[in-house]
């Protein structure tokens, strides 16, 4: 199988485990890799062995032979560097968040579209591994019809230390979390029917929200509380970066809980399994559940690129995710619900 080769665009925190996920994957080969301050990316291609180092995007598209693009730069970045890729008709794969409004979200894929090549969106989240297992479990249907449930990303990790450019952020807990969260809503019960969002900052020297709440009715008349905070506020057992997540059911519940158990509860009693993530040498031990889900992502999408069926994670399926991102900050600023009307 011939190999797609393609180019990274940025060489922040993320590329070197980006890079990593798409050799996992396998099929793809990344021959240059561009960012402003060239010496980063000068280290990052000694490292993996990429060829060709660039800082300049225009020249970078001009030479190298490509079958597509992954930008992960800053989200401030993402609506040109698409353009002038889908303008040389090249696939875009990009990171999320997918832009920083919902209007730009809207122009990227208007303007792949105008060019007719792919837009596709490295949202990870759904795809770790106790969530699909979750996601398994819950459509075998042991516990009934789903009724309510919940999704909580809560962590006392002080995440404005580890990244401090964060606490400049207008918007930030929605953008960077809910991007993730409100995805794996959609993905476990469906498109959103209303939307109600509060906000809370419990930083003071922070500019945007580390605290949200957002309550969801979804899918076949489900309830759906999404709850994510960076308080860095003491907990008992940081479970930083897990995904805890309840569904209630006409015939019993399912738990993923702490240190990736999942426990269906039914008339027959509780089945408790534990599903930990895969290990990969070049993942960070801290971050396995996040890094190893990188993998899996990036295989559906290099499947379709090659034209081997559908992504789930396309341009025009994570454009529902950024209107509740948004929606999210509509809410809480005028303090009212949005219909399905209102979010489509």
């Amino acid at each position: 199988m011939t190999k797609l080769k393609f180019a990274m665009l940025g060489t922040g925190f993320w590329s070197r485990y980006q890079l990593a996920g798409w050799n996992e994957a396998g099929g793809v080969e990344c021959v240059a890799l561009y960012n402003r301050t060239r010496s980063r990316a000068e280290a990052l291609a000694t490292e993996f062995g990429v060829p060709a180092v660039y800082d300049d995007v225009k020249t970078l598209l001009d030479t190298e032979k490509l079958d597509f693009i992954d930008i992960c730069t800053n989200v401030e970045t993402h609506a040109e560097l698409t353009r002038l890729a889908a303008g040389r008709g090249l696939p875009v794969v990009c990171q999320k968040p997918m832009a920083t409004t919902l209007a730009e979200a809207e122009a990227m894929l208007a303007t792949c579209q105008q060019h007719n090549v792919p837009l596709f969106i490295n949202e990870n989240w759904r795809w770790q591994y106790p969530i699909r297992q979750f996601k398994r479990i819950l459509e075998e249907g042991r516990i009934g019809k789903p009724f309510r449930a919940r999704i909580d990303m809560i962590s006392g990790f002080p995440v404005f230390q580890n990244q401090p450019f964060l606490a400049e952020l207008e918007q930030f807990i929605i953008t960077d979390l809910g991007s993730h969260t409100l995805d794996v809503a959609r993905c476990l019960f469906g498109e959103a029917n209303s939307l109600f969002c509060q906000t809370h900052k419990a930083h003071t020297n922070i500019k945007g929200e580390d605290v949200a709440t957002m309550m969801l009715n979804m899918g076949e008349d489900i309830t759906v509380l999404v709850q994510m905070a960076y308080a860095e506020n003491y907990l008992e057992r940081e479970a930083f970066p897990q995904t805890f997540i309840t569904v209630e059911g006409t015939k019993g519940s399912l738990e993923l809980g702490l240190d990736y158990w999942i426990r269906e509860t039914t008339a027959d009693g509780t089945l408790a399994k534990r599903y930990p993530p895969p290990r990969y040498e070049w993942a960070n031990p801290f971050y396995d559940v996040v890094h190893s889900s990188i993998v899996p992502c990036q295989a559906d999408i290099a499947q379709a690129l090659r034209g081997e069926g559908t992504a789930e994670t396309t341009g025009e399926d994570n454009l529902k995710t950024v209107r509740l991102v948004f929606g999210s900050y509509q809410s809480a600023a005028t303090g009212l619900p949005l219909t399905a009307k209102q979010l489509a």
